[in-house]
Protein backbone atom coordinates (compact mmCIF):
# COMPACT_ATOMS: atom_id res chain seq x y z
CA UNK A 1 0.00 0.00 0.00
CA UNK A 2 1.33 3.24 -0.89
CA UNK A 3 0.00 6.90 -0.03
CA UNK A 4 0.65 10.03 -2.89
CA UNK A 5 -0.36 13.43 -1.83
CA UNK A 6 -1.49 15.50 -4.91
CA UNK A 7 -1.90 19.21 -5.09
CA UNK A 8 -4.32 19.69 -8.20
CA UNK A 9 -4.47 23.42 -7.71
CA UNK A 10 -1.75 24.55 -10.02
CA UNK A 11 -2.03 27.47 -12.17
CA UNK A 12 -5.39 27.84 -13.95
CA UNK A 13 -6.90 24.90 -11.51
CA UNK A 14 -8.19 27.28 -8.61
CA UNK A 15 -11.43 26.31 -6.73
CA UNK A 16 -14.07 28.41 -8.13
CA UNK A 17 -15.87 30.75 -5.75
CA UNK A 18 -19.64 30.19 -5.44
CA UNK A 19 -21.61 33.15 -6.88
CA UNK A 20 -24.64 35.07 -4.91
CA UNK A 21 -27.26 32.60 -5.17
CA UNK A 22 -25.41 29.56 -6.78
CA UNK A 23 -24.07 26.27 -5.46
CA UNK A 24 -21.87 26.09 -2.01
CA UNK A 25 -18.18 24.59 -2.47
CA UNK A 26 -19.73 21.30 -1.21
CA UNK A 27 -22.18 20.83 -4.01
CA UNK A 28 -19.85 22.20 -7.27
CA UNK A 29 -18.97 19.42 -9.71
CA UNK A 30 -17.81 18.96 -12.30
CA UNK A 31 -20.65 20.98 -15.34
CA UNK A 32 -20.68 24.11 -12.69
CA UNK A 33 -17.12 24.67 -13.45
CA UNK A 34 -15.97 26.98 -16.62
CA UNK A 35 -15.22 25.32 -19.75
CA UNK A 36 -11.63 26.16 -19.78
CA UNK A 37 -11.33 24.68 -15.87
CA UNK A 38 -13.55 21.68 -16.77
CA UNK A 39 -11.27 20.39 -19.72
CA UNK A 40 -8.29 21.42 -17.31
CA UNK A 41 -9.38 18.82 -14.84
CA UNK A 42 -10.07 16.04 -17.38
CA UNK A 43 -6.98 16.32 -18.77
CA UNK A 44 -5.52 16.25 -14.93
CA UNK A 45 -7.80 13.22 -14.65
CA UNK A 46 -6.09 11.25 -17.59
CA UNK A 47 -2.79 12.10 -17.16
CA UNK A 48 -3.11 10.69 -13.21
CA UNK A 49 -5.12 7.28 -14.54
CA UNK A 50 -1.80 7.19 -17.20
CA UNK A 51 0.84 7.34 -14.46
CA UNK A 52 -1.46 5.26 -12.13
CA UNK A 53 -1.57 2.32 -14.72
CA UNK A 54 2.28 2.56 -15.80
CA UNK A 55 2.02 2.09 -11.85
CA UNK A 56 -0.09 -0.46 -11.81
CA UNK A 57 -2.22 1.01 -8.95
CA UNK A 58 -5.91 0.61 -7.88
CA UNK A 59 -6.42 3.82 -6.49
CA UNK A 60 -8.81 4.34 -3.06
CA UNK A 61 -9.06 8.34 -3.41
CA UNK A 62 -9.51 11.20 -0.43
CA UNK A 63 -10.10 15.16 -1.50
CA UNK A 64 -9.76 17.83 0.98
CA UNK A 65 -11.45 20.94 -0.49
CA UNK A 66 -14.22 21.56 -3.48
CA UNK A 67 -12.05 21.41 -6.38
CA UNK A 68 -10.31 17.97 -5.10
CA UNK A 69 -13.93 16.54 -4.75
CA UNK A 70 -14.09 17.33 -8.27
CA UNK A 71 -10.80 15.60 -9.32
CA UNK A 72 -11.68 12.86 -7.44
CA UNK A 73 -15.22 12.04 -8.23
CA UNK A 74 -14.18 12.91 -12.16
CA UNK A 75 -11.50 10.45 -11.19
CA UNK A 76 -13.35 7.62 -9.92
CA UNK A 77 -16.08 7.54 -12.63
CA UNK A 78 -13.51 7.95 -15.81
CA UNK A 79 -14.38 4.40 -17.31
CA UNK A 80 -10.57 3.58 -18.68
CA UNK A 81 -9.89 4.02 -14.36
CA UNK A 82 -12.30 1.78 -13.44
CA UNK A 83 -11.04 -0.23 -15.91
CA UNK A 84 -7.68 -0.22 -14.38
CA UNK A 85 -8.55 -0.66 -10.62
CA UNK A 86 -10.35 -4.21 -11.88
CA UNK A 87 -7.13 -5.34 -12.80
CA UNK A 88 -4.60 -3.43 -11.07
CA UNK A 89 -2.76 -5.58 -8.48
CA UNK A 90 -0.88 -2.34 -5.77
CA UNK A 91 -2.84 -0.68 -3.67
CA UNK A 92 -2.58 2.56 -2.90
CA UNK A 93 -4.68 5.52 -1.28
CA UNK A 94 -4.61 8.88 -2.72
CA UNK A 95 -5.03 12.17 -0.81
CA UNK A 96 -6.29 15.29 -3.56
CA UNK A 97 -6.05 19.02 -1.87
CA UNK A 98 -6.58 22.29 -2.60
CA UNK A 99 -3.58 24.13 -2.77
CA UNK A 100 -5.57 26.92 -1.84
CA UNK A 101 -6.62 25.96 1.69
CA UNK A 102 -3.04 26.81 2.18
CA UNK A 103 -1.75 29.67 0.19
CA UNK A 104 0.78 30.67 2.71
CA UNK A 105 2.89 27.49 1.95
CA UNK A 106 2.62 28.08 -1.37
CA UNK A 107 3.73 32.01 -2.17
CA UNK A 108 6.09 31.25 1.43
CA UNK A 109 9.76 31.58 1.33
CA UNK A 110 10.76 28.56 3.56
CA UNK A 111 13.95 28.45 5.44
CA UNK A 112 17.49 28.31 4.80
CA UNK A 113 17.13 25.69 1.34
CA UNK A 114 19.55 25.89 -1.34
CA UNK A 115 17.57 23.57 -3.64
CA UNK A 116 14.46 25.55 -3.56
CA UNK A 117 16.73 28.91 -4.28
CA UNK A 118 18.47 27.22 -7.37
CA UNK A 119 14.87 25.68 -8.71
CA UNK A 120 13.09 29.64 -8.05
CA UNK A 121 16.05 31.55 -8.96
CA UNK A 122 17.28 30.16 -12.21
CA UNK A 123 15.67 30.24 -15.40
CA UNK A 124 13.47 27.06 -16.31
CA UNK A 125 15.33 24.20 -18.87
CA UNK A 126 13.25 24.29 -22.25
CA UNK A 127 10.50 21.84 -22.70
CA UNK A 128 10.66 20.96 -18.44
CA UNK A 129 8.74 21.89 -15.34
CA UNK A 130 10.73 20.85 -12.99
CA UNK A 131 14.31 21.23 -14.26
CA UNK A 132 16.68 24.36 -14.73
CA UNK A 133 18.87 25.80 -17.10
CA UNK A 134 22.39 25.92 -15.90
CA UNK A 135 24.97 28.49 -17.70
CA UNK A 136 28.13 26.57 -18.82
CA UNK A 137 29.67 29.38 -20.23
CA UNK A 138 31.88 29.13 -17.52
CA UNK A 139 33.60 25.85 -18.29
CA UNK A 140 34.81 26.68 -21.89
CA UNK A 141 37.46 29.52 -22.61
CA UNK A 142 34.48 31.24 -24.95
CA UNK A 143 34.57 34.93 -23.61
CA UNK A 144 31.16 36.59 -24.03
CA UNK A 145 28.80 38.96 -21.77
CA UNK A 146 25.88 37.87 -22.21
CA UNK A 147 24.50 36.01 -19.37
CA UNK A 148 21.88 33.76 -21.67
CA UNK A 149 24.45 32.84 -23.67
CA UNK A 150 22.80 30.52 -26.38
CA UNK A 151 26.02 28.75 -27.76
CA UNK A 152 26.97 26.58 -24.99
CA UNK A 153 24.02 24.37 -24.21
CA UNK A 154 22.58 24.80 -20.54
CA UNK A 155 23.35 22.03 -18.11
CA UNK A 156 20.51 21.22 -15.91
CA UNK A 157 19.99 19.50 -12.36
CA UNK A 158 18.73 16.07 -13.15
CA UNK A 159 22.29 14.09 -13.28
CA UNK A 160 21.15 10.32 -12.63
CA UNK A 161 24.27 8.79 -14.19
CA UNK A 162 26.76 10.50 -11.81
CA UNK A 163 26.37 9.65 -7.83
CA UNK A 164 28.61 12.62 -6.52
CA UNK A 165 26.22 14.66 -8.31
CA UNK A 166 22.98 12.78 -6.76
CA UNK A 167 24.50 12.90 -3.37
CA UNK A 168 25.36 16.79 -3.43
CA UNK A 169 21.58 17.31 -4.87
CA UNK A 170 20.27 15.31 -1.55
CA UNK A 171 22.76 17.55 0.35
CA UNK A 172 20.90 20.69 -1.34
CA UNK A 173 17.53 19.30 -0.26
CA UNK A 174 18.34 17.93 3.36
CA UNK A 175 21.15 20.48 4.92
CA UNK A 176 20.67 24.28 5.58
CA UNK A 177 22.41 26.60 2.49
CA UNK A 178 25.54 26.88 4.69
CA UNK A 179 26.30 23.38 5.06
CA UNK A 180 25.21 22.55 1.23
CA UNK A 181 27.50 24.67 0.19
CA UNK A 182 30.33 23.69 2.43
CA UNK A 183 29.16 19.92 0.99
CA UNK A 184 29.50 21.64 -2.78
CA UNK A 185 33.25 22.63 -1.85
CA UNK A 186 34.08 19.31 -0.17
CA UNK A 187 32.78 17.08 -3.71
CA UNK A 188 34.70 19.62 -5.64
CA UNK A 189 37.86 19.48 -3.94
CA UNK A 190 37.61 15.61 -3.91
CA UNK A 191 36.93 15.29 -7.42
CA UNK A 192 39.90 17.83 -8.40
CA UNK A 193 42.67 15.84 -5.98
CA UNK A 194 41.00 12.33 -7.89
CA UNK A 195 42.03 14.10 -11.07
CA UNK A 196 45.56 15.64 -9.41
CA UNK A 197 44.54 19.13 -10.54
CA UNK A 198 46.67 21.51 -8.49
CA UNK A 199 43.86 22.71 -5.86
CA UNK A 200 44.66 24.50 -2.97
CA UNK A 201 41.95 23.75 -0.26
CA UNK A 202 40.63 26.73 1.96
CA UNK A 203 39.03 26.93 4.84
CA UNK A 204 36.16 29.30 6.68
CA UNK A 205 33.16 30.74 4.78
CA UNK A 206 32.31 29.50 1.17
CA UNK A 207 32.19 31.50 -1.36
CA UNK A 208 30.64 32.02 -5.15
CA UNK A 209 34.56 33.11 -6.15
CA UNK A 210 35.89 30.29 -4.46
CA UNK A 211 33.86 28.01 -5.93
CA UNK A 212 34.31 29.17 -9.56
CA UNK A 213 38.33 29.59 -8.85
CA UNK A 214 38.03 25.54 -8.07
CA UNK A 215 35.60 25.17 -10.89
CA UNK A 216 38.53 27.25 -13.56
CA UNK A 217 40.86 23.87 -12.52
CA UNK A 218 38.73 21.57 -14.64
CA UNK A 219 38.12 24.00 -17.66
CA UNK A 220 41.03 22.86 -19.76
CA UNK A 221 41.12 19.32 -19.18
CA UNK A 222 38.93 17.12 -21.35
CA UNK A 223 39.19 13.79 -19.61
CA UNK A 224 38.57 15.59 -15.54
CA UNK A 225 35.37 18.00 -16.99
CA UNK A 226 33.98 14.44 -18.79
CA UNK A 227 34.00 12.16 -15.05
CA UNK A 228 32.83 15.00 -13.46
CA UNK A 229 30.23 17.01 -15.55
CA UNK A 230 27.10 16.33 -13.78
CA UNK A 231 29.15 17.86 -10.55
CA UNK A 232 30.44 20.47 -12.24
CA UNK A 233 26.97 21.49 -13.44
CA UNK A 234 25.49 21.30 -9.90
CA UNK A 235 28.62 23.49 -8.39
CA UNK A 236 27.72 26.11 -11.44
CA UNK A 237 24.19 25.80 -10.45
CA UNK A 238 24.78 26.96 -7.18
CA UNK A 239 27.64 29.55 -7.93
CA UNK A 240 24.81 31.27 -10.35
CA UNK A 241 22.08 30.86 -7.64
CA UNK A 242 24.21 32.27 -5.20
CA UNK A 243 25.52 35.44 -7.29
CA UNK A 244 21.98 36.24 -8.95
CA UNK A 245 20.35 39.67 -7.52
CA UNK A 246 16.75 37.43 -6.88
CA UNK A 247 18.58 35.35 -3.85
CA UNK A 248 19.22 38.44 -1.47
CA UNK A 249 15.18 39.50 -2.45
CA UNK A 250 14.49 35.67 -1.43
CA UNK A 251 16.31 36.60 2.07
CA UNK A 252 14.55 39.48 2.30
CA UNK A 253 11.00 38.20 1.84
CA UNK A 254 12.05 35.64 4.70
CA UNK A 255 13.04 38.30 6.91
CA UNK A 256 9.36 40.08 6.23
CA UNK A 257 7.40 36.91 6.62
CA UNK A 258 9.13 35.96 9.49
CA UNK A 259 9.12 39.52 10.82
CA UNK A 260 5.53 39.43 9.93
CA UNK A 261 4.37 36.11 11.93
CA UNK A 262 6.19 37.87 15.15
CA UNK A 263 4.20 41.30 15.43
CA UNK A 264 0.47 40.59 13.72
CA UNK A 265 -0.82 39.30 16.50
CA UNK A 266 -0.26 42.26 18.12
CA UNK A 267 -1.02 44.42 15.52
CA UNK A 268 -4.29 45.20 13.09
CA UNK A 269 -4.56 44.85 9.62
CA UNK A 270 -4.86 48.58 8.68
CA UNK A 271 -1.35 48.74 10.14
CA UNK A 272 0.04 46.31 8.69
CA UNK A 273 -1.31 47.57 5.59
CA UNK A 274 0.41 51.03 6.30
CA UNK A 275 3.47 49.72 7.06
CA UNK A 276 3.46 47.91 3.27
CA UNK A 277 2.40 50.89 1.50
CA UNK A 278 6.06 52.97 1.26
CA UNK A 279 7.21 49.80 -0.53
CA UNK A 280 4.68 49.90 -3.49
CA UNK A 281 6.65 51.78 -5.77
CA UNK A 282 6.37 52.21 -9.59
CA UNK A 283 9.31 51.33 -12.28
CA UNK A 284 10.80 54.52 -12.21
CA UNK A 285 11.13 54.94 -8.51
CA UNK A 286 12.17 50.85 -8.06
CA UNK A 287 16.40 49.81 -7.39
CA UNK A 288 17.32 45.99 -8.12
CA UNK A 289 15.96 46.10 -4.15
CA UNK A 290 13.00 46.80 -4.18
CA UNK A 291 9.69 44.98 -4.75
CA UNK A 292 8.15 44.67 -7.86
CA UNK A 293 4.37 44.23 -8.75
CA UNK A 294 4.10 40.90 -8.48
CA UNK A 295 6.48 40.61 -5.22
CA UNK A 296 4.43 42.42 -3.60
CA UNK A 297 1.21 40.74 -4.39
CA UNK A 298 2.78 37.51 -3.34
CA UNK A 299 3.65 39.48 -0.05
CA UNK A 300 -0.36 40.30 0.09
CA UNK A 301 -1.69 36.90 -0.36
CA UNK A 302 0.84 35.70 2.23
CA UNK A 303 -0.08 38.22 4.73
CA UNK A 304 -3.90 37.93 3.95
CA UNK A 305 -3.19 34.04 4.45
CA UNK A 306 -1.67 34.31 8.03
CA UNK A 307 -3.52 37.04 9.27
CA UNK A 308 -6.52 34.94 10.01
CA UNK A 309 -10.43 36.49 10.44
CA UNK A 310 -10.01 40.16 9.61
CA UNK A 311 -12.60 42.94 11.73
CA UNK A 312 -13.66 45.01 9.04
CA UNK A 313 -14.38 48.92 9.95
CA UNK A 314 -13.30 52.59 8.49
CA UNK A 315 -9.69 52.18 9.17
CA UNK A 316 -9.69 48.99 7.37
CA UNK A 317 -11.22 49.96 4.08
CA UNK A 318 -9.06 53.03 4.11
CA UNK A 319 -5.68 51.09 4.45
CA UNK A 320 -6.72 48.94 1.48
CA UNK A 321 -8.12 52.15 -0.38
CA UNK A 322 -4.54 53.31 -0.88
CA UNK A 323 -2.73 50.19 -0.79
CA UNK A 324 -5.02 49.40 -4.03
CA UNK A 325 -4.35 53.17 -5.61
CA UNK A 326 -0.46 52.94 -5.02
CA UNK A 327 -0.66 49.17 -6.67
CA UNK A 328 -2.90 50.16 -9.68
CA UNK A 329 -0.27 53.13 -10.69
CA UNK A 330 2.86 50.99 -10.14
CA UNK A 331 0.99 48.31 -12.41
CA UNK A 332 -0.26 51.14 -15.01
CA UNK A 333 3.33 52.35 -15.07
CA UNK A 334 5.04 49.25 -15.91
CA UNK A 335 6.56 49.27 -19.31
CA UNK A 336 6.23 45.65 -20.29
CA UNK A 337 3.89 44.12 -17.69
CA UNK A 338 4.63 40.33 -17.00
CA UNK A 339 2.87 37.39 -18.09
CA UNK A 340 1.01 37.41 -14.65
CA UNK A 341 0.46 41.14 -14.46
CA UNK A 342 -1.01 40.98 -17.97
CA UNK A 343 -3.56 38.12 -16.65
CA UNK A 344 -4.65 39.66 -13.90
CA UNK A 345 -5.04 42.88 -16.02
Amino acid sequence: SAELCLLPALTGLLPPLPGPGGPGPAEVGLGALPAELRAAVRALVGDLDALFTALGLREESFAVGALSRVVAAELASYAPARNRRRMATNKASIVFVDRTLDLAGAVGHHGDNLAEKILSVLPKLPGHKTDVMVNMVELTALQTTDEACSIIAPGCLAQPNDPAAKALWESFMNLKQKEAVMEARRHLVEAASRENLPIKMSMGKVTPEQLSSYIQLFRNNLKALENHCGLLQLVLATVQTLKHPQTSKWDNFLAFERLLLQTIGESEMPSVLNQLLPMIKSYSERTKDDYTCEDFLILLVYTYSVVGEIKSGKELDAAEEEVKKALVKAICDEPEPSPVLRKIT
